[in-house]
């Protein structure tokens, strides 16, 4: 008996500048027709294959490959294996990509980097996670950095150019504001700076990301409070966090327990 056709499917549109839309879906036998995306497709193959034409040119997506499908570019797709596949997508505006760029990635499509494979599941992980928007605008500007290098000259890979007074000025700029948060384009446009720039800068000279270094202040902050002996539910929205599994994950990563169970044993042993 043949399988039966199986579509799953998620869309969301995050909270972060220049994302218009998270696409994943799992499909076995539905193949796409001929259309066009007002925005730039950034498309990865998880299971299975794709095949798809764009300008009349045949194109795939193997597991290692990153397509960028540029914007009012007619194209197609249908699953390549029996079992279909699994594809996670994201539509992005102009902010990161122009559109000087459409002739080469219509040239181009496919892009064999495992970093930036690498690097655009990692932004699909922040972008699926309320209050990580720091984390996810960080990621998302040096992937288009590194689409950018690929469909233009220069390396794939700037080098990191030091500036560790910026990164003392973006530091500042965060410690101010644990609480609160700041965008990635706000710290920018207070910096007069490249977000891309801003990232490298601050991880050169701290040794972290700038949305890591925000998290480990604010779980030092929420240590403080649950020995205090406040609950973690009114601890997440004390000191940043979405919501008091946000505050959970980040705890138990940087503290090896969940905020729960560190409350506890701290009030175990006081007197």
């Amino acid at each position: 008996m043949a399988a039966q056709p199986r579509a799953d499917v998620s869309a969301w549109r995050p909270r972060v500048p220049g994302v218009v839309e998270v696409f994943h879906a799992h499909f076995t036998q539905y193949a796409y027709p001929m259309h066009v995306h007002e925005a730039w497709t950034l498309l990865i193959v998880d299971d299975g294959a794709v095949r798809y034409d764009l300008d009349r040119h045949e194109h795939g997506t193997p597991h290692d490959t990153v397509s960028l499908l540029p914007p009012h570019v007619p194209h197609n797709g249908s699953p390549v294996t029996p079992d279909g596949f699994r594809k996670r997508v994201l539509y992005l505006d102009g902010t990161h990509l122009g559109e000087d760029l459409i002739g080469r990635a219509v040239d181009s499509p496919d892009l064999r980097d495992p970093l930036l494979r690498r690097r655009v599941g990692q932004l699909h992980t922040a972008l699926a996670r309320p209050g990580d928007e720091l984390e996810a605008e960080s990621r998302l500007t040096l992937v288009g950095e590194r689409l950018r290098a690929h469909l233009g000259p220069g390396s794939a890979d700037p080098v990191p150019r030091r500036d560790p007074a910026l990164a003392r000025r973006l530091r500042e700029l965060l410690d101010e504001q644990v609480v609160e948060g700041l965008s990635l384009d706000e710290a920018a446009a207070l910096l007069s700076a490249h977000p891309a720039h801003l990232v490298r800068a601050f991880s050169a000279a701290y040794g972290i990301a700038p949305h890591r270094y925000l998290m480990s202040r604010r779980v030092d902050r929420a240590r403080r409070l649950l020995l205090d002996g406040r609950s973690p539910g009114e601890v997440a929205p004390a000191t940043g966090f979405y919501d008091q599994s946000h505050l959970t994950r980040h705890f138990r990563r940087l503290v090896g327990v969940p905020p729960g169970r560190y409350r506890a044993a701290a009030r175990a042993v006081s007197p």
